[in-house]
């Protein structure tokens, strides 16, 4: 039995998703990078909702992200606030519409098609499973000295106290939305 080729494997299923994204952006009329740049802002939290931290998380150019940025919020998908603390930051938030088209434009038939397809066997897949992609993604980061943008709750610097949450780095309470989001500071445990 041949040995797995990893990168083969992640490879095949990074095609098929980013395949089926495109269909559903056209039919939407929306640029894949759209929806990633909106699939990100959906999942980031407050210190990770920036158009810096979208370029980084993305891995492409800041001036790529500003031009997407600009037609997001004109669609009304997104829109820009200044930051509280900091005023040359920027902050950027998903709007309802911006919410609605990304579960659209979602491939969540094909992730739903494969998970009925997992279960007709006869050990269906388990929690632990979803660590081995964990894992995986952590390892390819690491490998790239790239940054993990992990879930808040997974990191190092993230502290919880009688059912409070706090930011080790930042000195900061956390809210428990905040501590299921991804961070851009993050640092794997």
């Amino acid at each position: 039995m041949p040995d797995t080729d990893i990168y083969e494997l992640i490879e095949c299923m990074t095609a098929l998703i980013r395949s089926e994204e495109r269909k559903k952006c056209t039919e939407l009329n929306l640029q894949p990078v759209h929806f990633q740049a909106l699939n990100y802002l959906a999942r980031a939290n407050k210190y990770s909702n920036t158009p810096a931290a979208v370029a980084n998380y993305l891995g492409v150019t800041r001036g790529t992200v500003s031009q997407s940025l600009i037609v997001l919020e004109k669609k009304g998908l997104i829109e820009k606030k200044q930051g509280t603390s900091d005023k040359r930051v920027v902050h950027l938030y998903l709007l309802p519409e911006g919410r609605r088209l990304l579960q659209q434009a979602r491939p969540s038939n094909l992730f739903e098609t494969a998970t009925a397809i997992l279960h007709t066997h006869d050990q269906p897949p388990s929690p632990s499973d979803a660590n081995v992609f964990q894992q995986a993604l952590t390892a390819l980061q690491k490998a790239n000295q790239s940054q993990s943008f992990g879930v808040c709750k997974t990191c190092r610097n993230f502290s919880e106290k009688d059912g409070e949450f706090f930011c080790l780095l930042t000195q900061e309470k956390l809210s428990a939305s905040d501590s299921e989001q991804i961070c851009q500071e993050h640092i794997p445990i």
